[in-house]
C-alpha cells in the first residue's frame, strides 16, 4: 500500500527546537521521529513512501533520499501549510489505488499500523478517558458512522487519531472548501468516505501526538524504554553500567561514571569521568557529559556539552548547547502543581509534575546559572555568570 507521510509543517508549538530543522527530524532514541513512522509503514508492507514536505524540506530529502529500507521514496511539496486535505492534495499525482495517510510527527505501535494495512477504508482511534477535546468516532458493529468534533456529550470514548486508509476514489474528493479557520480539512474528505463506504474502526494500543517539547520527552521515554543492553563502545573498567544501556560504537564512558538504563549513548559521545546518567536519557552524537555532572531523563541533542559540576533533569536540550560549570536545572514545583511552559507565547501546563527546561540550538549558560522549571532558552540565548533565570530568555 502507498503510504503518505505528512511532514510539511513548521512545528511552531515545538519552538525553539524547530527554528533550524523540521519537527519530524527531532531525535527520538536512535533515529528521527519521522523515521519511526516510516519504519512502521515499511514493516507493515508499504510499497512506496510519499513524503509531503514543505518547511526545511531539504533536510528531509537528505535523510531519506530516493529509497528507505529498500522502499522507494517520492516527495510532494506543499508550498503553503493550508491544512491536511491540502497536504494530501499535493501528493495526489503520485497516488494510484488505496492509500494510507500517517502523520510524520506521531508515534504509533507498529502492530497497529499493520492492522490498518489489512485492507479496506479504515480510521484509527485511541480510547481515552476524556474524549471531549477530540474528534470522537461514532460506531456501529465496528463500522464508523460519523465523527463529532469536541462533543459535550461524546458518542464513544474513541478519539480520532488522524490516521486514515482511503479508497482510490478519495483522491477525487480532496478539493474541499476551506473551514472557518481558513484551512482545507482532511476530515471533510473522511466524512464523505464514511457516507459512501464501509469504514473500519481500528483501535490503537498506543499512540502519541508529538507536538510540544514535553511530548518529545515522552516520545523518547517510550522508545528508550524498549532498549536492550548493548555495550559496543568503550566502557572503562572503573565505570558502572546498570540495566538496559546502549553505548554505541565510537562512544566513550570514562572511569567513575554510573549509567542506569534505559539510556542511549550515541556514537562520538563521551561521558565522565565521575558522571551520573540515569532515567530515560538520550545523549546524542558528539555530546559530552563531564566531571561531577548528573543528567536524568533528558534529551541532549548532537554536539551539546554539560562539562562540569551541573545537574540537568527532565529537559530537552537542543544541538550545540553548552552549559557553563555549575549550571543547575530545577525540575519540580514545591506546590505540587504541574510545571508550566511557553507554547506559541502562552504558558500552558505540561501535565508533568517534573519538567525542567527547553533549550534552543546554540544556547550557552554562564557559570553557576540556575534555570527554573519550565523556562525556555531561545536559539543562541546567553546567560551571565550567577544568573537565576525564572522567565524565558530569547
Amino acid at each position: 500500500m502507498q503510504t503518505v507521510i505528512l511532514a510539511a509543517g513548521e512545528g511552531t508549538r515545538m519552538r525553539p527546537l524547530t527554528e533550524r530543522r523540521p519537527k519530524p527530524l527531532l531525535p527520538v532514541a536512535d533515529r528521527p521521529l519521522v523515521a519511526h513512522v516510516a519504519d512502521s509503514a515499511v514493516d507493515a508492507g508499504a510499497t512506496e513512501l510519499v513524503l509531503v514536505v514543505g518547511y526545511e524540506s531539504e533536510a528531509l530529502r537528505e535523510y531519506f533520499g530516493d529509497e528507505y529500507r529498500e522502499v522507494s521514496v517520492t516527495y510532494a511539496v506543499q508550498e503553503e501549510q493550508r491544512g491536511t486535505a491540502d497536504a494530501v492534495r499535493a501528493a495526489r499525482e503520485h497516488l494510484d489505488g488505496q492509500f494510507i495517510v500517517l502523520n510524520g510527527d506521531n508515534l504509533y505501535d507498529p502492530a497497529d499500523i499493520a492492522t490498518l494495512f489489512d485492507g479496506g477504508p479504515a480510521i484509527a482511534a485511541m480510547r481515552v478517558d476524556d474524549p471531549t477535546n477530540y474528534g470522537v468516532l461514532s460506531t456501529e458493529g465496528g463500522r464508523v458512522t460519523g465523527i463529532v468534533e469536541k462533543p459535550a456529550d461524546p458518542p464513544s470514548s474513541l478519539a480520532n487519531a488522524g490516521v486514515y486508509v482511503f479508497p482510490e476514489q478519495a483522491c477525487e474528493w480532496l478539493d474541499v472548501d476551506p473551514s472557518e479557520r481558513g484551512e482545507y480539512e482532511l476530515t471533510d474528505v473522511v466524512a464523505r468516505v464514511i457516507r459512501e463506504y464501509d469504514v473500519r474502526a481500528v483501535e490503537l494500543d498506543r499512540w502519541l501526538d508529538v507536538g510540544r517539547p514535553w511530548e518529545l520527552l515522552e516520545a523518547n521515554e517510550w522508545k528508550l524504554g524498549a532498549l536492550d543492553r548493548d555495550l559496543r563502545g568503550t566502557v572503562a573498567e572503573g565505570a558502572t553500567v546498570r540495566g538496559d544501556v546502549v553505548v554505541e560504537a565510537g562512544a566513550t564512558v570514562e572511569p567513575g561514571v554510573v549509567i542506569e538504563g534505559p539510556t542511549l549513548v550515541r556514537s562520538g559521545a563521551t561521558v565522565g569521568p565521575n558522571a551520573y546518567v540515569r532515567g530515560h536519557t538520550l545523549l546524542g552524537e558528539q555530546t559530552h557529559v563531564g566531571n561531577a555532572v548528573e543528567v536524568k531523563n533528558t534529551v541532549l541533542m548532537a554536539g551539546s556539552a554539560v562539562p562540569h559540576q551541573s545537574y540537568v533533569g527532565d529537559s530537552v536540550i537542543g544541538r550545540s548547547v553548552n552549559f557553563g560549570a555549575g549550571t543547575t536545572v530545577a525540575n519540580l514545583r514545591h506546590d505540587d502543581e504541574t510545571v508550566r511552559c511557553t507554547v506559541k507565547g502562552e504558558r500552558v501546563s505540561t501535565d508533568r509534575r517534573k519538567f525542567g527546561v527547553v533549550v534552543g540550538d546554540g544556547a550557552k549558560t554562564g557559570i553557576d546559572t540556575t534555570l527554573n522549571a519550565g523556562v525556555v532558552l531561545g536559539t543562541d540565548a546567553r546567560t551571565t555568570p550567577n544568573e537565576t533565570v525564572v522567565r524565558d530568555k530569547r
